[in-house]
């Protein structure tokens, strides 16, 4: 797992900044009702996408276990972030009419915990938006990339904790039904082939990591053959879904 604290300092530059931040909080503004009067931002970050969400009437907060993160995210939201744990959040049950939760269940060992603790901070008929298959996100679109990769992905990808169905499956359990869904671009962060390479061989991709040496080599070799190396591929196109009880 990656030390967000440490991060904290250069993570917005490193992710896309403020034009993946706008398009994320754009998303979840489609899908956040009108009526939703106190917002939760579960691993809300540096608070880039948090304070985007706050509006007339409206009251954001954001909650993260990373106090690097969350000073950073102080200074966007002073007064409105809390040190918690997503599976034991600092709220009362019942107490938010809507709970954001991006980019975090595809790093969990398992969904379920936090999910669970949404669906208690939750008021009745509030609403859960989260996003889903993160890590398919670069293979949306088709491209050079997406087609060597994918014998590996296939035949190596992790358990996907974040996976469509899997999140559906656990909601449900507490009363929580899908009502909608959109997508937005990862403003900034299509990857080129030498990118990919590199971050392969850091040992930063998971269905890579699975594979043996050798296969991995192989595929950077393939990698390294495509054209354009340093030519970025198309941006990931990210999942949202809303889910309601």
């Amino acid at each position: 797992m990656i030390d967000y604290s440490e991060e904290a300092a250069f993570y917005d530059a490193s992710r896309g900044g403020e034009p993946r931040a706008e398009a994320a909080a754009d998303a979840v503004g489609r899908l956040l009702p009108a009526s939703a009067r106190t917002v939760l931002d579960v691993a809300c970050g540096t608070g880039i996408v948090t304070r985007r969400l706050a509006r007339p009437g409206r009251a954001v907060v954001g909650v993260d276990l990373s106090p690097g993160m969350l000073g950073v995210a102080a200074e966007r939201l002073p007064r409105r972030v809390l040190l918690g744990d997503a599976t034991r959040l600092p709220l009362a049950t019942a107490s938010v009419d809507a709970i954001v939760i991006v980019w975090l269940l595809h790093l969990l060992p398992d969904a379920a915990p936090v999910l669970a603790e949404a669906a208690r901070v939750l008021r009745p008929g509030g609403s859960l938006i989260t996003t889903v298959d993160k890590d398919d996100a670069y293979f949306t679109a088709p491209s050079d990339i997406a087609d060597v990769t994918e014998p590996f992905r296939r035949a190596f990808a992790p358990r996907i904790t974040d996976h469509t169905e899997r999140v559906r499956s656990l909601a449900a359990r507490h009363g929580l039904e899908p009502v909608v869904e959109t997508t937005f671009e990862g403003k900034g962060q299509g990857r080129s082939p030498r990118t990919w390479r590199q971050v392969i061989e850091k040992g930063r991709i998971p269905w890579a990591n699975a594979a043996a040496p050798e296969q991995v080599a192989d595929l950077c070799e393939q990698l390294s053959r495509l054209p354009g190396q340093d030519d970025t591929r198309p941006d990931p196109l990210y999942r949202l879904v809303a889910l309601s009880g």
